[in-house]
């Protein structure tokens, strides 16, 4: 669950969005104005037994292509007016008196509490003659970070970021150890920004040094020498730094000891100012490699000799394909990359003859999407995503096959981070109904015993998780897993929980979650949908679900829907819809195009304005999924045609409870408010429309343990009390 991200395996930039894993207002309920505004009946709300606080139209009207488009919500968009302060506190009001009367809520939250409340741990890493790893001690907000000497040695806390904050809100983000173990340089973000500021510890005596670096926003800490390199972004006004488009990235190296101020330019283009950068080092090695991104998918890639301190040299000089280096072995590059391989395949890059016609291919594409190499004791270790499930093989250097990994339980798997010279290294195996066991592995005798079991207090073997293959509307087979008690019955009375996401390359492999668990042991069904869009089998399989094959991945997702319902596991109208960020934007726009299959829809910080987003933070960075709203009239009607801020029409919606923070600034919460004020003005029947604004939140990560139990207890107790679910505890 809480992973090592040492900068030279860490490659989220690509994925931003992401995981770039690229997304907000900032304003605090305790400035907000007394009320100023009436509570009306929304317009086209008198059906409803909820009364809308009333959302005031401003006369905004863009024209695309000589066609015009009203957004008479725009003026949400102003994260720093009282206005806005306003509205969301009037509409929070209305959320909890709403939450406060369930009257099982307070049970749900005890349930997930309860459930919650185990200890929760890392693999251990050995780098730098050390072991680290993190753990989080029941109902922690924050992972802690541990370090020891020795396995199973005296354990050292190294740092803890529940001291950071009084409510939990500052949380780690990034570290890396120094190639030379004297340092941890560690990223904090606060109140769920991605906005973050990196830090130095001395790792012998734990003093925390004067550096201080900030305005750094998906960046690595990649140390070299007495220092290390980083990207940042110029100081933004105070006014904006939430909401203004993030441009002009630039790479620097920091020595420690001295003051940003005096911080080396390393590398910068300001021809393209919408590029950002992201930097790596190894181990023993004087050279920086540096990926320039437009997009969270391709991405360009230079080196700089650190010896010679030469100009940084382009070894490949477009954004068609994606490329991670892994590792630098006899000054060639050992790469994982797309290119003519739409499956991934790793090959070694000669820096003196760069053209691709020069690589040599070490692992060449396969049937399954090839997602990370990491090198061990003389040999490969390659991880395979199958249809959605983890697989490792294992290879000579050479590229020559010798065997499969086998592990002791099915599900996701992770780690087989270290040293390359490890024969004893960690791992993690993680089910929809089991956290994280960790296995240490012998690679030589490729043999696993267990070295931590998850203590929760929820019993797995009452359940059965299945894979089953459904037809979409075009006929292509998707991939879904359901969960479930083992004596269900197939006569449609069952509630169904859908999960989705369906983008930017992205896998979803087998997840656990406390917050499932306590919908399963109350009899529900819990589905997750690997829909077009995604990275699952590789490039074509994300393509077919991007820019004017957008709509791929909500035909897939309804056609999920569909499926449980033709198989008897449910009916139409008892199915709850969750999905976040991207998958926020899936649940808005397929409610809105069949909201008689769903009875609950929650969408979570999405991409609402299919128009606008681009306009904000890191949007810009999405277009290779979505397309642009000015790149061509083609492309602006496809977009207006499932944007879910357009696409609302007067209707009976499916209960539905919207969920942002007021510190994203990836996806930004504007998205959600205009989306929902619409929804509330259009909703014509009686099942709620309500949106539930979290303070010092952001897009999702670094979440602390208080505010995600409350959130999802929130959700959960609104899913039940929706569906007629009575829950028994």
């Amino acid at each position: 669950m809480f992973k090592l991200h040492f900068a030279h395996y860490t490659y989220n930039f690509i994925h931003c969005s992401l995981y770039i894993t690229l997304h907000i207002l900032h304003f605090m309920l305790n400035k907000f104005l007394p009320a100023l505004a009436i509570t009306f009946i929304a317009s086209g709300c008198q059906q409803n037994k909820i009364n809308y606080p009333m959302t005031k139209k401003v006369d905004t009207v863009d024209v695309y292509f000589g066609q015009p488009v009203a957004d008479p919500y725009r003026w949400l968009e102003d994260d720093n007016s009282d206005e806005t302060a306003q509205w969301v506190k009037e509409q929070n009001q209305l959320t909890f008196s709403y939450l406060e009367k369930i009257p099982f809520r307070g049970q749900v939250k005890k349930r997930l509490e309860q459930l919650y409340n185990y200890p929760k741990m890392s693999e251990p890493v050995r780098y730098a003659g050390r072991y680290f790893w993190f753990k989080k001690d029941g109902m922690q907000n924050q992972s802690v970070m541990y370090y020891s000497d020795t396995l199973g040695g005296e354990t050292v806390e190294l740092l803890n970021p529940n001291a950071l904050s009084d409510d939990g809100t500052a949380a780690l983000s990034t570290e890396a150890v120094s190639h030379d173990g004297k340092y941890l340089g560690y990223a904090i973000a606060r109140a769920g920004s991605d906005w973050t500021e990196i830090y130095v510890k001395e790792i012998a005596t734990g003093k925390t040094l004067d550096d201080h670096i900030r305005w750094v926003k998906f960046s690595g800490i990649s140390w070299y020498g007495d220092g290390f390199f980083y990207s940042r972004y110029p100081e933004p006004s105070d006014n904006d730094a939430l909401t203004a488009a993030n441009i002009y990235n630039k790479v620097y190296y920091h020595k420690i000891g001295t003051p940003q101020s005096a911080d080396k330019l390393i590398f910068e283009d300001p021809k393209h100012p919408e590029r950002s950068f992201y930097t790596q080092t190894f181990k023993g090695v004087h050279i920086l490699v540096i990926y320039a991104a437009e997009s969270t998918s391709g991405n360009m890639l230079y080196i700089k000799d650190l010896e010679e301190n030469s100009e940084a040299q382009c070894i490949v000089g477009n954004f068609d394909s994606d490329y991670a280096v892994y590792d630098i072995c006899n000054d060639k590059l050992l790469t994982l990359t797309n290119f003519d391989a739409p499956k991934y395949r790793f090959v070694a890059i000669d820096p003196k003859k760069p053209e691709s016609a020069n690589w040599q291919t070490i692992i060449p594409e396969k049937e399954n999407v090839l997602s990370s190499v990491t090198a061990k004791t003389e040999k490969l270790f390659a991880e395979y995503t199958k249809d959605a499930q983890s697989h490792f093989e294992v290879y000579s250097l050479a590229g020559n096959y010798l065997y499969d990994v086998e592990f002791p339980e099915i599900g996701a798997v992770s780690g087989f981070d270290g040293e390359k010279d490890d024969n004893e290294i960690f791992y993690t195996i993680t089910s929809f109904t089991s956290p994280s066991n960790i296995y240490k592995y012998d690679v030589k005798s490729n043999k696993s015993e267990l070295y931590h079991r998850s203590e929760i207090n929820f019993d797995g073997s009452g359940y059965v998780t299945k894979q089953v293959f459904y037809a979409s509307k075009d006929g292509s087979q998707i991939p879904m897993f359901i969960v479930h008690k083992k004596d269900i019955r197939l006569d449609g009375s069952n509630k169904v929980w859908m999960y989705g996401y369906g983008g930017f390359n992205i896998s979803l492999l087998p997840m656990f979650s406390v917050t499932r668990l306590a919908w399963l042991e109350q009899g529900g069904i819990y589905c997750q949908m690997n829909l077009r869009g995604g990275g699952e089998y590789g490039d074509a399989w994300h393509k077919a679900g991007t820019l004017m094959q957008k709509q791929n991945v909500f035909d897939d997702c309804i056609a999920a829907a569909e499926y449980m319902i033709a198989e008897g596991y449910t009916t139409a109208g008892n199915i709850v819809l969750q999905g976040g960020s991207n998958g926020g934007l899936l649940v808005g726009a397929v409610v809105n195009q069949r909201p008689d299959l769903y009875g609950v829809s929650l969408p979570a910080v999405g991409v609402m304005d299919m128009l606008r987003y681009h306009k904000f933070t890191i949007g810009k960075h999405w277009a290779t999924d979505y397309g642009t709203s000015e790149d061509s009239p083609q492309m602006f009607q496809y977009l207006l045609s499932y944007s879910p801020l357009h696409t609302i029409k007067d209707a009976a919606y499916p209960a539905t409870l919207v969920t942002t923070g007021d510190h994203d600034d990836r996806v930004v919460p504007a998205h959600s408010f205009k989306y929902a004020a619409t929804l509330q003005e259009h909703q014509h029947g009686a099942a709620p429309v309500l949106i539930r604004i979290e303070t010092n939140a952001g897009h999702g990560a670094g979440k602390p343990t208080s505010k995600w139990i409350e959130e999802n207890a929130d959700l959960m107790a609104f899913a039940f009390h929706n569906l007629k679910i009575y829950p028994k505890y």
